[in-house]
């Protein structure tokens, strides 16, 4: 299903080369000022025009067409669209059965039937990680005062090293070839005591919309699978106090699925982008045969490079469904 949340439920809808796209936010309380100028910081960090990134250009503004009144939300569904104006269908016209390795292009066929749109990925395009991000936007706005996010890029094809990424990149696209990223989300001022133990724990949140997000392949909380090669005495995390303050944060904010009052950290892996120029021998459906293709269309050359605030975004949302109002 296309709907996620308990308090703060979301119902995402539209395609890449669709009409529109857009987001359904049910939950929101009433009396909360909002307006499209609110959306623009996070809707800038996604947008592309960097290098490494998709020569689409897209708009991305904001139309909140039901839930607002007077520039204040009135408790009703909260919708916001976002018009496709920069589509180049007939990019995808040699796909649509020849399907693209790593992309979803031949479990979509299977799951709908065939009568899915495969126009830019259609409804598993990362082009809807624009409607996350307008969520994120609404879910801060819910967070209790003084939580702050620090989201950035730690990792691109490997390089740890911020100074070489736009190097990296510059290889990658050289080659007609594409990498991966790691992005780190850092929440402070988080109260402790938020989430369940079980399957609504923080993470389990946390990771079940981080997963959502199209392209991550990997989530980890604080030490991760790092931790796994220490020792308990290295991994373990001393407390200090009574409020939970700890020495270390190995267990990146989080102990019992319920936040412990230090800061989050959580990672995601984010897979290289499966669309590269380079010609690939995959299976085509018309003709029955494994054939050459050479995908055509405008690409990311690192997903990862527009993927932090939709990481952010991901993150905020999961926390406001916590908040009860």
């Amino acid at each position: 299903m296309n709907i996620f949340g308990h308090n703060f439920r979301l119902a995402i809808w539209g395609e890449s080369h669709g009409p529109q796209i857009g987001i359904s936010i049910d939950g929101v309380p009433a009396g909360i000022p909002l307006s499209a100028e609110d959306f623009e910081a996070d809707l800038a960090r996604r947008r592309s025009g960097a290098r490494g990134t998709t020569p689409r250009r897209e708009p991305d503004i904001p139309q909140i067409v039901s839930g607002l009144y007077n520039g204040m939300t009135t408790g009703a569904p909260l919708t916001i669209e976002f018009a496709n104006t920069d589509t180049h269908s007939q990019d995808y016209a040699t796909v649509a059965r020849h399907y693209r390795p790593s992309h979803a292009d031949l479990v979509a066929y299977h799951r709908f039937n065939g009568f899915n749109d495969p126009r830019g990925g259609g409804h598993f395009s990362a082009r809807l990680t624009v409607a996350f991000v307008a969520a994120g936007v609404v879910a801060k706005k819910m967070l209790p005062p003084g939580i702050a996010f620090d989201t950035r890029i730690t990792e691109i094809g490997g390089c740890t090293d911020p100074a070489r990424f736009d190097e990296v990149l510059r290889a990658a696209a050289a080659d007609r070839d594409s990498v991966g990223g790691i992005i780190e989300c850092r929440v402070q001022g988080v109260p402790l005591g938020l989430g369940q133990p079980f399957f609504d724990s923080a993470e389990s949140l946390i990771a079940h919309l981080l997963f959502a997000v199209p392209a991550v392949k990997g989530v980890e909380f604080g030490s991760g699978f790092a931790g796994a090669r220490m020792r308990g005495s290295q991994n373990n995390d001393p407390l200090l106090d009574v409020e939970g303050t700890t020495a270390t944060n190995n267990a990146g904010g989080i102990n019992g699925g319920i936040t412990n009052g230090n800061e989050i950290v959580v990672r995601a892996a984010v897979k290289p982008t499966p669309s590269i120029g380079r010609e690939q021998n995959t299976y085509n459906l018309a003709t029955d045969k494994v054939e050459p293709l050479t995908i055509r269309g405008r690409h990311d050359v690192c997903v990862a490079l527009r993927g932090a605030v939709v990481v952010e975004a991901a993150v905020a949302i999961a926390l406001a469904n916590f908040i009860r109002h």
